[in-house]
């Protein structure tokens, strides 16, 4: 997994392109796995209530293992309520792979959540954790926009990243 993640950061579907650009092919790719008319068939079957969240959550813990790492479903507060459609990864095998803020924010948190939210009509909120490599998915909350969201101010990883500009106050692949 090293070597295809770098492959995106260092040259592949990171270089050359906007932040913009960079959420839009991954959301091509994402739509490319499905077979037609499958969006559509998620919102039907899973409309956004409770039960859909939490259900999205216990598929996410043994379906994503390979991609993300452990982790395990918590309870979160969505509008007020408590409810078990939090997933915790606990160390996210993505980020800390890549080691690159960037990546982690346009490769996976904006794209996932978008994609959730907007084709399969199931808002979800992903919160990274940049200290301990951690993420926090919360299914059933509506994700903030980009420029309400902390991570669009977070800084890039200087002692990880080689090509990171510590004196930056934010990544600069966090730009449009």
């Amino acid at each position: 997994m090293t070597t295809r993640v770098l492959w995106m950061c260092q040259g592949g579907v990171m270089q050359g392109r906007s932040r913009m650009q960079q959420q839009q092919v991954v959301r091509e790719v994402l739509l490319s796995m499905l077979p037609p008319g499958a969006p559509a068939q998620f919102r039907k079957l899973f409309p956004p209530t409770k039960w859909a969240a939490e259900f999205n959550a216990a598929l996410t813990v043994p379906f994503f293992h390979w991609l993300v790492g452990p982790s395990e479903v918590v309870e979160v507060e969505v509008n007020g309520m408590k409810q078990r459609s939090g997933v915790h990864i606990k160390k996210c095998r993505y980020l800390e792979n890549s080691g690159c803020v960037g990546m982690c924010v346009n490769m996976c948190k904006i794209p996932t959540q978008d994609f959730f939210t907007n084709e399969f009509g199931l808002p979800l909120t992903m919160i990274p954790n940049f200290e301990d490599m951690s993420c926090d998915m919360v299914y059933g909350q509506v994700p903030p926009p980009f420029e309400q969201d902390p991570v669009s101010k977070q800084p890039c990883f200087a002692d990880i990243r080689s090509v990171a500009n510590p004196s930056a106050s934010a990544c600069p692949k966090l730009q449009a």
